[in-house]
């Protein structure tokens, strides 16, 4: 028996300024969009040409209040081939939010408050 992760789901209150934090921040674009007929979600999924992993990011008519993600001990972790250049722009975004330089990784924050890991190619 195999499993494959496919995608993580993250529920955002703004999926237009999502959308456009995710694909400055990260390179990430839409790949495919599901819509409630009646209106009440839509589903979009995002990522790149560099991974089959996909991050879903659903939008639900009913909460526009800002999701309670709990302590945030939770992320998922990206690599880049350029760390410097990535540290540049984030920082100029203003979304790193904890860097650890002993272990030479930081996190980014969404505009939903969940933690992006950034580690360099190693």
């Amino acid at each position: 028996m195999k499993f494959s992760m496919i995608h993580e789901n993250y529920n955002v209150v703004d999926l237009e300024r999502s959308l456009a934090f995710y694909k400055e921040a990260l390179g990430l674009e839409e790949k495919r969009r599901k819509t409630a007929p009646d209106g009440s979600y839509i589903i979009v999924y995002i990522g790149n040409e560099h991974s089959d992993f996909e991050l879903e990011l659903t939008w639900l008519s009913d909460h526009p209040q800002p999701y309670d993600i709990g302590e945030e001990e939770f992320h998922l972790a990206f690599r880049t081939d350029d760390f410097e250049g990535a540290h540049a722009l984030h920082e100029k975004m203003g979304c790193i939010c904890f860097e650890n330089p002993t272990m030479g990784i930081y996190f980014i924050q969404d505009p939903d408050g969940y933690w992006l890991e950034i580690l360099p190619t190693r």
